[in-house]
């Protein structure tokens, strides 16, 4: 069953804006690995996914990658037919990883998405600066003041499953805005917008595209997320017309479903 993101705002948002590729896979350490108890991705872990999604491979080759760029790598991720898991976020001086690896692994992901941000540091350089303006300014130091502290970076990961081939292949969201007349009112924009597009999927081969709205399958508006599911569940292994807004125009398309 395809995977479908449903999110609710007083305003128009776009998650997940840009597509891209996440980066260059990391290269591993040979050092042990720490213990899971010990493990601040395991002990900062949130799972995203109610339905106790792994992957597919009861002992998968579970592959870590290195980036920067969380919004293309979550667009990346979807299109290429995997899902998300959970995530792991934290600050901290150090963080090997080899453990969001060992943790990925513990929960049966596919791949793990690896991020470190630098956050601060007391260095040298600005300790000198400090008791520069002291004298300037003929004000006492702190010692606390002096003391060098070691760089405290943010770590985040995500982690994420292969699906099985989906019956159509797209993630949406539904999306609601607020009334500009009205701040208490909040309206429905019509249809599910497209927030990625499963490569060879059923919806790629009929060039539904991310952006797009869908307003109807078949007989079925779709409305709400629910309404999706519903009408490929219905339709699956079958072709149905699909009716879709694109940049404020109308188009409709045949889409060949999957069969369950």
């Amino acid at each position: 069953m395809d995977a479908i993101r449903n999110k609710n705002s007083n305003n128009i948002l776009w998650p997940w804006v840009t597509a891209g590729f996440f980066s260059v896979a990391l290269a591993i350490g040979s050092h042990p690995l720490k213990a899971a108890e010990n493990n601040p991705f395991a002990a900062h872990y949130h799972a995203q996914n109610t339905s106790n999604l792994k992957s597919l491979v009861a002992n998968p080759d579970t592959k870590i990658y290195l980036s920067n760029h969380k919004e293309d790598d979550n667009i990346s991720m979807l299109e290429s037919g995997h899902d998300l898991i959970g995530t792991s976020g934290f600050s901290a001086t150090e963080a090997s990883p080899d453990m969001a690896l060992e943790h990925a692994k513990a929960i049966k992901a596919d791949v793990v998405l690896f991020y470190r941000k630098y956050e601060s540091a007391k260095t040298a350089s600005s300790k000198i600066q400090l008791i520069k303006e002291a004298a300037k300014n003929k004000q006492e130091i702190d010692p606390n003041d002096l003391t060098e502290e070691p760089t405290q970076y943010r770590y985040f990961a995500s982690y994420w499953a292969k699906l099985p081939p989906p019956t159509f292949g797209v993630h949406v969201i539904k999306l609601k805005k607020r009334n500009a007349q009205a701040d208490d009112v909040v309206e429905s924009l019509p249809g599910l917008k497209v927030v990625a597009v499963i490569k060879d999927s059923p919806a790629a081969t009929a060039q539904v595209a991310r952006g797009d709205f869908l307003l109807k399958i078949a007989d079925i508006e779709l409305t709400q997320p629910e309404d999706l599911f519903k009408a490929v569940k219905k339709y699956a292994g079958t072709s149905v017309p699909l009716t879709y807004e694109r940049a404020g125009e109308q188009g409709q398309a045949t889409v060949t479903l999957n069969a369950k």
